[in-house]
């Protein structure tokens, strides 16, 4: 029985350690990840949709930087620092999907905005 438990509590601080998730983006929209106070993450995103997504870093004090296209069925891996955002842009006129997998830091605020301009 002790060899169950130790195993079951193994596995659950592995799995509190990191995120998994799919996430829809709608047309012409951006999902923010992690645009609050933060330590630094690394995710990976592939991009299961059938057009092209846009990747970039925002510091929350200002700033945009590292950007990346991610074609179909790409995975790219990304370490953010610390109180930064990644935001994953869909500027189709389709819904986007990615398969977000997500270690370090996990305590990120999620939220979804409209591309401006």
């Amino acid at each position: 029985m002790q060899p169950f438990i130790f195993s079951l509590a193994f596995t659950f601080l592995l799995s509190s350690c990191s995120l998994t998730s799919t996430t829809f983006i709608k047309p012409g929209e951006h999902f923010e990840l992690g645009n609050n106070q933060h330590g630094s993450f690394k995710v990976r995103v592939k991009n299961i949709s059938g057009h092209e997504l846009s990747i970039w870093e925002a510091p929350i004090d200002g700033g945009r930087h590292s950007p990346v296209i991610v074609r179909p069925n790409q995975s790219v891996r990304i370490k953010v620092d610390k109180d930064t955002a990644l935001k994953i842009e869909n500027k189709q006129d389709k819904e986007a999907a990615v398969k977000l997998r997500v270690t370090g830091d996990t305590g990120l605020s999620m939220g979804y905005n409209k591309i401006k301009g």
